[in-house]
């Protein structure tokens, strides 16, 4: 059985609500009157996503930026992406 409550409901009564989930009561919150989240229960299969495939395949260490429709130059350099790459690792 799926019920809708609004997101104050959730808020004030938040104990209560996620016992009921876990009991396998699925709970659409709405905010303004529009559903904007969906409690399910654990055991339930969330729906998958869909995936799509990357929009480029370059390497990292091959991407160079590209220039400026306007001919200046850009303030963010490759030196600058390279720097914050290597924070990564």
């Amino acid at each position: 059985m799926v019920r809708t409550i609004p997101h104050r409901e959730l808020r004030n009564n938040s104990s209560a609500i996620l016992e009921e989930v876990r009991r396998g009561e699925t709970i659409h919150i709405t905010n303004h009157g529009v559903v904007v989240a969906t409690l399910i229960p654990p055991t339930a299969q969330p729906p998958r996503l869909p995936r799509r495939a990357a929009r480029t395949h370059i390497p990292w260490d091959e991407f160079e930026i590209p220039p400026w429709p306007d001919g200046q130059e850009s303030t963010i350099t490759q030196d600058y992406w390279d720097d914050m790459r290597a924070d990564r690792w």
